[in-house]
């Protein structure tokens, strides 16, 4: 088996709604593998084959074990990944209120590696193919039938508000917007997505930048970024990225590598 990295997009257009992407990620001959990524508004399930987690969060290969599954929720600390041993993993990708189509009664405050998001039948079939054409099919049929739709419209107003307005509007004026007090609508940010809606809007701004210098225009320079993005000036640009990844700006792009075809940016460490 070669090792491989690749990302691909469900085919179907209901899962396509709440699924950004997948990813399959293969290290045959692994020995240790390090790396960081960082806050993210979108929050996975991670599928690995044969791991075990130890209590510091390191992933270490088992054959002898079972599938392990782990949901990772919406977080502004960077995340140090350990895996020891070779690797073959599955990871799902959700939009903001994704997750929420498909599971109830989670709780998105923390990690959840306690609950089976697909079960064993589902499980051998996924890891029986590495070929993505062919997991596609699998992940789209089996998220299909497990929707249970979810349905908050005061979430998903002040949801489209942050998205479109770049930081331009505050959270007490997208309250107001829609209706309800800040208090109100900070409880349902915290009870459905884990943080609260100031610390939302700050990962989607500086997502947003990522996007724009990676993707959209590398040439812009930092203050430029930071006038595209409303901040106040290129010094609260910095500021937030020293929050968010511990670096600066300048740093954070020069040491990242770009994964797949997605969005994945990650500092490899070996």
């Amino acid at each position: 088996m070669k090792e491989i990295f690749q990302t691909f997009k469900p085919k179907s257009t209901i899962i396509q709604k709440y699924v950004d992407y997948y990813y399959l990620d293969i290290k045959p001959n692994n020995i240790i593998n390090e790396f960081q990524c960082f806050p993210h508004f979108n929050n996975t399930i991670s599928i690995y084959k044969s791991h075990n987690r130890l209590e510091n969060g390191t992933m270490v290969f088992d054959e002898t074990t079972k599938p392990f599954q782990i949901f990772t929720p919406i977080r502004e600390k960077v995340l140090d990944v350990t895996q020891i041993g070779r690797v073959h993993r599955i990871v799902v990708v959700f939009n903001p209120l994704g997750i929420q189509q498909f599971y109830r009664n989670l709780n998105f405050t923390n990690y959840i590696t306690d609950f089976n998001f697909l079960n064993e039948k589902e499980l051998k079939k996924i890891f029986s193919t590495t070929k993505t054409e062919i997991l596609v099919d699998l992940l789209d049929d089996f998220f299909e039938k497990k929707i249970q739709p979810f349905n908050n419209q005061t979430l998903e107003d002040a949801i489209s508000y942050i998205f479109e307005h770049n930081g331009t509007l505050s959270i007490t004026e997208i309250s107001n917007k829609i209706g309800i007090s800040r208090q109100h609508l900070n409880r349902i940010f915290q009870l459905h997505l884990g943080v609260s809606i100031k610390k939302f809007q700050n990962i989607v701004i500086f997502r947003k930048t990522i996007n724009e210098k990676l993707f959209e225009n590398p040439e812009n320079n930092f203050t430029e970024l930071a006038h595209k993005f409303n901040f106040n000036d290129q010094s609260h640009l910095i500021k937030t990225y020293k929050h968010l990844t511990e670096q600066s700006p300048k740093v954070f792009f020069d040491k990242g590598k770009i994964l797949g075809d997605e969005d994945t940016f990650w500092h490899l460490q070996s």
